[in-house]
């Protein structure tokens, strides 16, 4: 056995000491074998914590089986908008936040449970999880944050050794999630739709001080933690799109304060480019499409808009010229972040006018062929050779390509440099991933691992692991569906 008190947890828990009302106590359930799929000894000491003392007790704190020091376990009530209809009251109904960690560098990070049973919100559910989904999120976190993508990744992941019922038995699983905080816009909604102004104040106060502290010296800090949000979410999913990342499921309870990315549900990343792809088998009239993930944006902040109306100003009048007034400015702003990660996929240097256009027409240029491996090749036509990939529009990509090369003007070399610094070589193949996620519900971790290693480091070329790099044959993409998990 390890060393629990010695292991490293400091926990200082701020949400439930700031904001009772917020949230309601709730033990997680015993399971009866825990055993550990994977741990993220990394993490661990990111966290500031002894992955050698912690490692051994692992599966039975991270199954929820026994509590670190300092865990005062709890369930987050939120409410939100779920594909445009909303819920006043949602809330984790499979997780448990144990505690906020501060990490070496005194940063708070929450420390949660995931399919841990069920809660007060689970309005029906189980609250369980199942091996697949659990080791999807797991895998899917790990790879934005080895892409560069603000998100929230996974400490641990443990088997249960009990079943879960969906369309089939499955086996059981827990998720320990670490993220900068678990504040959503639907939490803002929940105390909005209550009309809890003071208690919704507080929270604003807490988002404030945990993550856009700079909002507490403006004229008013409430605009300006809108802002700040505003600038996190726009940042996160202009890379989304740069990375042809669906996420699927982007309900307000799914978008975060902080701007990491959260809930890795019904998500995926595009293979083939067509704006209108749509993975997740919940979306059925494509409200999440690729395509729509800006246009969502702008809904979801409209509505976190809509509950700081009372701290925005007395006046409401005043208040909601003052919100459209920050919500004008979203459509620009994305445009303009978007704009920035297309420059740096493009090896551009500088700014030029006809850097938008340019962009556009290589997305044009890149319709049918796959989104990843098509910006990957540029690296090699800037080096003078061709593409090394056939593209669905040759003809329009042969023009593209000798406005690209004037505009790249003596800058061939380190744009090629750039391109493949930038563009991954490797990302999450639904394929590859389906395939790692059913042989470990049968019990072989093995193709698991070897995949989260390959994603671990994106875009360094690894002789042996092309497979990795390829696209799933069409026959296997014509039907591929993603679910939420639950």
């Amino acid at each position: 056995m390890g060393d629990l008190a010695r292991a490293g947890f400091r926990f200082d828990n701020s949400y439930r000491r700031d904001l009772p009302g917020a949230w309601l106590d709730q033990a997680p359930r015993r399971v009866p074998a825990p055993r550990l799929l994977a741990f993220n000894r990394a993490l661990a000491t990111d966290l500031g914590l002894d992955p050698d003392l912690l490692e051994p007790d692992a599966a039975e704190v991270f199954s929820g089986n026994r509590l670190p020091p300092g865990a005062e376990p709890l369930a987050q009530a939120y409410a939100g908008h779920q594909f445009g209809g909303f819920s006043p009251q949602l809330g984790d109904g499979r997780a448990l936040l144990l505690g906020e960690q501060i990490d070496p560098q005194g940063q708070r990070r929450d420390i949660a449970l995931k399919g841990s049973g069920p809660t007060p919100f689970s309005r029906g559910g189980d609250g369980f999880a199942a091996v697949g989904p659990v080791l999807r999120e797991y895998l899917m976190g790990e790879a934005m944050a080895a892409l560069g993508v603000p998100t929230s990744r996974a400490l641990a992941a443990v088997a249960t050794g009990a079943q879960v019922a969906r369309e089939r038995a499955l086996p059981g699983a827990v998720l320990t999630r670490v993220a900068a905080s678990h504040i959503r816009i639907g939490t803002f909604q929940f105390f909005a739709a209550r009309r809890q102004t003071d208690l919704l104040r507080k929270l604003a106060d807490h988002a404030i001080a945990r993550h856009h502290p700079a909002a507490a010296q403006a004229d008013n800090p409430y605009l300006a933690l809108f802002e700040a949000v505003r600038g996190a979410q726009v940042r996160l999913v202009a890379q989304w799109m740069g990375l042809g990342f669906i996420h699927g499921v982007m309900n307000t309870d799914n978008m975060t304060i902080s701007g990491e990315t959260i809930d890795y549900g019904p998500c995926a990343f595009m293979e083939a480019y067509a704006p209108g792809t749509v993975f997740s088998s919940i979306d059925r009239g494509g409200r999440y499409a690729y395509a729509n993930q800006p246009l969502i944006l702008g809904w979801n902040l409209a509505r976190l808009a809509e509950t700081l109306l009372p701290l925005f100003d007395d006046d409401a009048d005043r208040a909601v010229d003052l919100a459209n007034e920050r919500l004008e400015a979203v459509e620009p702003l994305f445009h303009d972040a978007w704009l920035e990660v297309m420059r740096a996929k493009l090896g551009l240097t500088g700014q030029d006018a006809g850097d938008r256009a340019l962009a556009e027409g290589f997305l044009q240029a890149l319709e049918g062929t796959d989104w990843t491996q098509g910006f990957r090749a540029l690296a090699d036509a800037a080096e003078g050779g061709g593409p090394g990939l056939v593209f669905e529009r040759g003809a329009l990509l042969a023009d593209w390509l000798g406005r690209w090369r004037v505009r790249l003007g003596g800058n061939a070399a380190m744009a090629a440099q750039a391109i493949r610094a930038t563009n991954p070589i490797y990302i999450p193949r639904n394929q590859r991933v389906e395939e790692a996620l059913t042989a470990a519900e049968e019990g072989d971790i093995a193709p698991f691992q070897k995949l989260l290693a390959v994603l671990a480091d994106p875009f360094t070329n690894r002789p042996g692991q092309e497979a990795f790099a390829l696209p799933a044959p069409q026959a296997f993409m014509s039907g591929f569906r993603t679910f939420c998990g639950t």
